[in-house]
């Protein structure tokens, strides 16, 4: 167990503080108004179960002290984004929800949805609670203001052919790829599409109205009646966002439900009154934190990679809002209110917002109940069916895959706490043999893994490369044979980390030191926990194998026709996406990508048959 600093090494002021696993690793980030006040806490002898673990885990702490609270807060959030701390709350999948974005920052720019980290020259709308809804969104607002959709390929693949595409021909598009529309007006459905996303609604339908009485004055009824639709697909994006407030306001608003070890977290966005984004998230409480404590994380976590608004509803107040207003208004680059409502619309709101959080929260246990029990009683199963001392936590399986010693690949894949970590997965292309020898390739791969994690070992913790931390159990897709090779390697680098093979045939576990496979009783949590870390192993291999494979086959078919480079096969294989597909495609279609003449000979190189006209 990690040894207690003396206090009077540790600054009587503000900052963060990061405890570090034997490995260096970082388990947990926090702040604190008095850095010795705090980490004094972590000492004593009342901690609650899960504070009293990570502490037991923890080698090593160290901090950084900052001038202020705010300070420390945004470094908080800073290195917790970095380092992704085992033992920090995080709201899960925070960054997969849908958005409408429209893409600025190019000569033309385009609406497309979009999902991830914000990018720079992008203007975001949302975001949606399914992308269903964002899609529909689109395509009605696309008939009022008609900029494109199409990916960049596509624009200049029309732009070559000189003829738009199909969106254009239905209204959807104004077809900037072949100069049908002016720039200046290009631009103008730009932004009023942005402006119609950001919450500028009774001005568009006004404008709409009165062009369509005009023209139907005019007696222009052709123009009159397309005014008429594009008034009506707005009415009906209208209608997919409900209003929530007479009045013309713009604010988000929290809601949560908890209990000792988890919470649902919902976010209503209300732009102008309507509710235009709704975000759900079911967070593990890895930290002990009070109600107010866990606002503050949500706050964090929420606005600390994007803007907030001028107005955030919380049920209530996180501890030091003072604080938590400062550093909202340093994102927003103005002033953010923090409020409990208390009567009127947004006490409503919120109250919808907590069954909201309700029903998400019972739906979650119920789903995830079995899920979290069966994950643990697995991993004691399988600590106690190999003798280990702690539960693997961390588990890597490796596996080969080749036919006939061609395109020889190995996979690594990783569980943790008894789930695929899939941001950890790596693959390896086999460099040192030229035949079928899966002993040798398992051994390169080991190599390659082992030797990288070694090698980093004497470096700071922030300069380690990608295979920083050791496994806690290493799984090997095969039996006596692989197993000997990776015990070898683990040897040779004088680690000691626990190794099996599983082999496929009759499920024998095989382990270092014995002749005789353990045979673990079927129906047994552990060897379904074995099975399923093999087999998805196997399946990463696998997938791997067939796409150079069909890259492979792909490159030794496209490199007899002249005019193919690098460029026009990845723009190929994008749009069709496989040799099968690229054979049962048109010769037309072909041509909407590479010039016809190309496309003529690939036709014929693919099918023996001449193509085109």
């Amino acid at each position: 167990m990690m040894q207690r600093p003396p206090a009077s090494t540790i600054p009587d002021g503000p900052g963060v503080y990061l405890f570090h696993g034997p490995d260096g690793r970082v388990l947990y980030i926090g702040k604190a108004k008095s850095l010795r006040k705090r980490l004094a806490n972590y000492f004593s002898e009342d901690l609650l179960d899960r504070t009293r673990l990570m502490v037991a885990e923890a080698e090593s702490v160290d901090w950084i002290v900052t001038d202020s609270e705010v300070d420390a807060l945004m470094l908080e959030y800073t290195l917790v984004q970095k380092h992704q701390p085992r033992f920090n709350i995080k709201l899960r999948d925070d960054k997969s929800f849908p958005y409408l974005a429209i893409t600025r920052q190019q000569e033309w720019p385009r609406i497309m949805v979009m999902r991830g980290k914000r990018r720079k020259g992008i203007q975001y709308f949302g975001p949606f609670a399914h992308a269903y809804a964002i899609r529909q969104t689109r395509d009605l607002l696309l008939r009022t203001f008609p900029i494109r959709s199409c990916t960049d390929t596509k624009l200049k693949s029309h732009a070559s052919l000189g003829r738009p595409c199909l969106l254009f021909h239905i209204e959807r598009c104004s077809g900037p790829c072949v100069d049908e529309v002016e720039m200046d007006d290009y631009m103008r459905d730009v932004d009023g599409l942005a402006a119609f996303l950001d919450g500028d609604r009774a001005d568009l339908t006004a404008q709409l109205r009165g062009e369509m009485q005009a023209a139907a004055d005019r007696q222009e009824y052709e123009h009159a009646a397309r005014l008429r639709d594009q008034l009506a697909s707005v009415e009906k994006a209208l209608q997919r966002q409900e209003l929530v407030s007479d009045r013309q306001e713009t604010f988000d608003l929290v809601a949560i439900e908890e209990d000792d070890l988890e919470a649902a977290v919902v976010i209503f966005n209300v732009t102008r009154g309507r509710l235009t984004g709704r975000r759900t998230s079911v967070i593990d409480k890895v930290e002990d934190v009070t109600a107010a404590e866990l606002i503050g994380i949500v706050l964090r976590q929420m606005y600390g990679g994007e803007v907030p608004p001028r107005l955030i509803a919380v049920p209530e107040l996180p501890v030091d809002p003072e604080i938590w207003k400062e550093w909202l208004a340093i994102r927003r680059g103005a002033k953010v209110e923090l409020r409990v409502p208390q009567r009127g619309a947004k006490r409503r709101l919120l109250e919808t917002a907590g069954a909201n959080a309700r029903e998400e929260f019972a739906r979650h246990r119920m789903k995830r109940a079995s899920d979290h029990n069966a994950r643990a009683k697995a991993l004691r199963s399988l600590q106690d069916h190999l003798g280990m001392e702690k539960a693997p936590l961390r588990i890597e399986c490796y596996d080969i895959s080749t036919i006939q010693g061609t395109d020889t690949v190995g996979s690594m894949v990783v569980f943790e706490d008894g789930l695929p970590k899939k941001s950890e997965y790596r693959r390896f292309k086999i460099r040192t043999l030229t035949g079928q020898d899966d002993f040798a390739a398992m051994e390169e791969v080991l190599r390659r893994r082992f030797g990288a994690y070694v090698a980093d070992l004497d470096l700071p913790v922030e300069d380690r490369g990608k295979f920083s931390y050791p496994p806690s159990l290493v799984v090997i897709d095969g039996g006596a044979g692989q197993l000997g090779r990776a015990v070898k390697v683990l040897n040779d680098f004088e680690l000691d980390i626990p190794v099996v093979g599983l082999a496929k045939r009759l499920e024998e576990v095989y382990q270092p030191h014995t002749d005789k496979p353990l045979l673990i009783p079927r129906g047994e949590d552990a060897l379904y926990l074995l099975q399923n870390v093999r087999d998805e192993a196997h399946r990463f291999a696998v997938t791997y194998h067939r796409n150079l494979r069909g890259k492979r086959m792909i490159d030794s078919v496209l490199d007899s026709v002249s005019g193919l480079g690098p460029k026009r096969k990845k723009q190929l294989m994008r749009r069709f996406g496989s040799l099968k597909r690229l054979r049962a495609a048109t010769f037309e279609e072909i041509a909407e990508v590479v010039p016809e003449a190309v496309a003529r000979q690939l036709v014929t190189t693919l099918t023996g048959v001449g193509g085109g006209r």
